[in-house]
């Protein structure tokens, strides 16, 4: 399986807010910064994780981002879900009543629902190290 960018940088802003000790907002820019993201992509991977209330934004000039709720609580599958959309298996196929179509597509939806299953078992949390 391959992340695409747009995922792992929401990863790493989700990662590293979640490693500050402090509970006041992040800035973007620091995010941008620390992580070595380019702030405008940033800004367009945020949206979607307040959108899923993964993090929540905070107006002003002391703003920024913070967790929605702890990071023991979010899920590797929410993030990724959050901006790439439902990871689904499907397998394109001309005639899709073809025994084998049918099959493939089964299969494909399994190894989907399993994917899917193995990111909801990995927190936040554990991207940090933390238990």
């Amino acid at each position: 399986m391959r992340l695409t960018r747009a995922a792992t940088y929401a990863l790493q802003a989700v990662a590293y807010i979640a490693a500050q000790k402090r509970q006041t907002p992040t800035a973007s820019h620091v995010i941008a910064g620390k992580r070595r993201i380019p702030e405008r992509f940033l800004l367009k991977v945020l949206k979607p994780l307040v959108a899923a209330q993964v993090l929540t934004s905070i107006k002003g000039p002391n703003g920024g981002y913070r967790l929605a709720r702890p990071a023991s609580d979010i899920t590797v599958l929410e993030v990724l879900e959050a901006i790439e959309g439902p990871i689904r298996g499907a397998a394109p196929t001309d005639d899709p009543n073809h025994p084998i179509s049918r099959k493939l597509e089964t299969i494909c939806q399994q190894s989907a629902e399993q994917v899917r299953r193995h990111f909801g078992k990995i927190k936040i949390d554990d991207l940090n190290g933390r238990d």
